[in-house]
């Protein structure tokens, strides 16, 4: 028997030399160690083994034999460590999942550096290299850097820290619980079986053998009624076990024939006139949706490629014209390019997990979900259970990025398994499953015109999106572009082009990074040729009055005004200063809900709401603090349950504009409660009245619902109405059928990136970002920064690494690990400056708009333009790979 010593307590190890490190610290309920890619990549699972820190996902658990173990648990058990306080008082996480990995590790380097530097400062090269085996999907690597600098220099050794993020502590010290950490007694594990075919008929499917073995307690099958799998990893059947490698050895053995048939992978293949059809007509209703909405009007279909879809052009006829006359007479001014991108994984890295358990006619799901109450609704349908008889919990979510926003396989099969086997069963997706089958950016092929008018004007704008959807529709990429930039006339054609491929989902800001990525470059194209300002032709082209202001904002950098021409650069390295815009609509969901209540006299607010690690929590808890004078921490909230008030879904940045509204009309009922039923008054010249009242007032409780907004000032309208009549119907669909409302006014966001060009290798390095936001004012500030930050690393991902790679025979995904998706690191972060314009939404009531779409949609253009700044060539694909710009650079010589 051999043993180890984990947070200063004695642990058997077990026998089996195949046991890992990670599984033993987490089945001993020390569940703050994450495990998320499985292969050392990411530094969830980092754990110190005699002081040094380890990724316990790799290790053998036998190599912690007779050493010293310390997880997140132990690190602050005594007392926070520098470290952890620095990362809550700087708002160093988001969701959270990778925190605590993150700590250990800088933990680590702080004991170090104290112990041979004392408080010297180190630099965020020292920072970067240190941190480096360590990933943060939602790009909190801003805060990290100022947590690790000011912890090592001292600045947190004896203070309490002031955390903006209400649930910061339990997020440091490994004690908030996700999905994949719930266990309860009896709980099996569940594991489904997938198609390693792109396109086939099932047949025969056998289930007994599965059920044969020793330890599953149940086997489902899942195929739709067609018996039909049309990608590579469509599901199968599910077993529940004991245990995954039960779970695992039951899948092996079921057994089932596959016909196969014809299968198309990718864009280009699936356009072809003799392409193998993904969906017959009759089963088209089962392809999946990469929309946030419920889809359009009903659209022609040819083959694989479903389309046109133009409800957004505008006089479409007079553009081909006007474009076709221009074509005829070589106008210089005419810009026309064909653009393309790549797909993009959310890549959350809780994976999509579900824990479903029932006790009588009483279903529980904990779900990793941005959608807490639409989740309970769809459930119950699917199910045939009433409202009350299904519970939805999420105390706290790995990410989601709109990857998580429906009820998906995960859920359903952990749910039937339960209702078979009558007891807990948890299924929690492995990475593989996480970066093949949960979603994605869709790639697209954008072609685009654009003509200036002899006077300086934008006379005639087409655009045309192929977007590569797999088994998905509903894609808008082109449609958006109408909604920015008015001109004269616009022709604006969206295509699905579906595959055999696992289909697309939204992903934050859905289509607008896309059409942002052609569209700014045209834009930049035009000011060249035109030889004006970039910001002086935006502000001549675009009329909205929150980008006016921070035009005028861009316009004033240093950096801006500084900036090279590329023909005056020589050597090596180069660089680039580019500007991009960037939008998208400000939403908000009907019958949101707050519930306000004085339990004990203290303040709680309740709302079935999410955080998916935007700080929801934080902005409730913070609206409610400022209108009583007390500290948010005073307040109660209570989130993440399905039977609390109905709260918003977490897509379309609505959350923020769906919970205010109501807290603030709740804040008004409850001050009248609490002043009516006031046991005393304040005393007189009381510096805290309302503390005073509300510790001596009766339990009381009001609620309150979204209202509609106030009257929008002159010339501000919701986006949808610039898009005309079909913009008004779209949107009068979006409210019936998703609840949801574009209100008056545009997030919108103007970014400055300098780059740097490394013209022998071609590799790519942002140094500055200036990112500024017209999104109201802000309900949280610090939080909106960690958000404005993590979507523009988000962003440089899209534009400089992250692409899927595909099989194009079978369809295997094969950039199905973290070793082989790429996504951005702590070194990749900029040096970011950020501004917030807080007018522009005063009708809202409270006057706050969502930030994190927004801020994504301009990223990769611009820094596009800077490349194109830095040396005098455009790059018309991401992402920017260096074998692409380096023959761009041989293409320019050539030339």
């Amino acid at each position: 028997m051999t043993t180890t010593t984990i947070n200063g307590r004695p642990l058997v190890l077990p026998d089996d030399p195949d046991a890992l490190l990670i599984d033993v610290i987490r089945d001993g309920g020390l569940t703050g160690t994450k495990l998320v890619c499985g292969s050392g990549v990411c530094g969830a699972c980092t754990v110190l083994l005699d002081g040094t820190p380890v990724v316990s996902c790799l290790l053998p658990a036998q190599a912690a034999a007779d050493k010293s173990l310390t997880t997140i648990e132990g690190v602050g058990a005594a007392g926070l460590h520098p470290v952890q306080k620095a990362f809550m008082a700087h708002d160093a996480l988001q969701c959270g999942f990778c925190t605590p990995g993150f700590v250990v590790e800088a933990t680590a380097f702080h004991d170090s550096w104290r112990a041979t530097k004392g408080t010297a400062t180190p630099s965020r090269e020292e920072i970067a290299a240190a941190l480096s085996g360590h990933l943060c999907r939602c790009g909190a690597y801003e805060g990290i850097y100022r947590a690790v600098t000011e912890a090592c220099s001292g600045r947190f050794d004896g203070i309490d820290p002031i955390a903006p993020r209400l649930e910061a502590r339990d997020k440091v010290t490994g004690l908030a619980r996700y999905t994949v950490d719930i266990h309860h007694d009896g709980q099996l594990e569940g594991v489904i079986l997938r198609a390693h075919i792109a396109h086939a008929r099932i047949t025969g499917l056998d289930l007994a053998p599965a059920r044969a073995i020793t330890g599953v307690a149940a086997v489902v099958p899942l195929l739709d009624d067609d018996n039909m799998v049309r990608f590579v990893g469509a599901p199968i059947a599910a077993v529940a076990a004991k245990d995954r490698r039960t779970a695992l050895k039951a899948i092996a053995a079921i057994s089932f024939k596959a016909s196969p048939l014809p299968a198309v992978i990718g864009l280009d293949a699936a356009r072809r006139d003799d392409a193998p059809v993904v969906f017959e007509k009759k089963d088209r209703k089962r392809a999946g949706n990469v929309s946030e909405g419920a889809g359009g009007a009903p659209v022609s279909w040819k083959g694989n490629v479903r389309g046109p879809s133009a409800p957004f052009s505008q006089k479409a006829k007079q553009a081909k014209s006007w474009l076709d006359e221009a074509r005829q007479q070589r106008n210089p001014l005419l810009v026309e390019e064909t653009f393309r991108v790549s797909t993009q994984q959310h890549a959350s890295l809780e994976p999509h997990a579900a824990v479903a358990r029932f006790d009588g006619d009483q279903l529980t799901v904990h779900i990793s979900t941005q959608a807490i109450h639409e989740s309970m609704e769809k459930i119950a349908k699917r199910f045939r259970l009433p409202h009350d008889k299904v519970r939805v919990i999420a105390d706290h979510v790995g990410g989601g990025f709109g990857s998580k926003g429906s009820v998906g396989l995960e859920t359903i099969a952990a749910i039937e398994l339960a209702r078979a086997v009558k007891a807990p069963v948890r299924v929690a997706f492995d990475r593989e499953e996480e970066l093949s089958v949960t979603g994605y950016r869709p790639a697209a092929e954008l072609k685009l015109s654009l003509l200036p008018s002899a006077e300086g004007r934008l006379k005639a704008l087409s655009l045309t999106a192929h977007a590569d959807t797999g088994a998905a529709v509903n894609s808008l990429i082109a449609g958006l572009a109408r909604l920015i930039y008015p001109a004269e006339a616009k022709e604006l054609v969206d295509f699905d082009v579906l595959s055999n491929l696992p289909p697309g989902a939204p992903f934050r800001g859905p289509g607008g990074p896309p059409m942002a990525f052609a569209l700014e470059q045209a834009v930049d194209e035009a000011a060249l040729r035109m030889k004006i300002d970039p910001i002086h032709l935006r502000k001549l082209w675009d009329p909205d009055p929150n980008r006016q202001r921070l035009y005028d904002w861009a316009a004033g950098l240093d950096v801006w005004k500084s900036r090279k021409a590329a023909t005056s650069q020589i050597g090596r390295f180069r660089r680039g200063v580019g500007v991009a815009t960037g939008y998208w609509l400000y939403l908000w969901q009907t019958g949101s809900s707050v519930e306000l209540a004085v339990e004990g006299g203290r303040i709680v607010a309740s709302c079935a709401v999410q955080d998916i690690g935007t700080g929801t929590r934080s902005v409730i808890a913070n609206t409610v603090a400022k209108a009583f004078d007390l500290e948010p921490r005073d307040v109660e909230v209570r989130i993440g349950r399905s039977n609390l008030p109905p709260g918003p879904g977490s897509g379309g940045s609505r959350v923020t504009a769906s919970v205010v509204p109501p807290t603030l009309l709740a804040i008004e009922k409850l001050k009248a409660e609490i002043k009516r039923t006031a046991s005393r008054t304040p005393a007189p010249g009381s510096n805290a009245p309302w503390r005073e009242m509300i510790a001596t007032s009766p339990d009381i409780a009001v609620s309150a619902r979204r209202q509609e907004d106030g009257k929008p000032p002159p010339g501000v309208r919701p986006a949808l109405h610039e898009a005309g009549i079909m913009g008004r119907v779209f949107g009068w669909v979006l409210r019936l059928m998703n609840h949801m409302v574009v209100g008056a006014g545009v997030p919108s966001s103007v970014q400055v990136m300098e780059v740097e060009v490394d013209t022998w290798l071609g590799h790519v390095r942002v140094l500055n970002a200036y990112t500024g936001f017209a999104v109201g004012k802000l309900a949280a500030p610090m939080l909106a920064r960690s958000q404005a930050a993590g979507a523009v690393i988000q962003g440089i991902g899209y534009a400089l690494y992250e692409t899927r790679e595909t099989d194009p025979l079978s369809g295997h995904i094969l950039s199905g690990s973290m070793e082989d998706y790429r996504i951005p690191g702590i070194a990749d972060m900029p040096k970011l400056e950020v501004h917030f314009d807080e007018a522009g939404f005063e009708h809202v009531p409270g006057g706050s708009v969502g930030i994190g779409e927004v801020a994504t949609v301009p990223t990769s253009p611009a820094i596009a333009n800077a490349i194109r700044d830095a040396i005098g060539v455009r790059l018309t694909e991401i992402p920017f790979r260096p074998d692409r710009l380096v023959a761009a650079l041989k293409g320019r010589d050539a030339a």
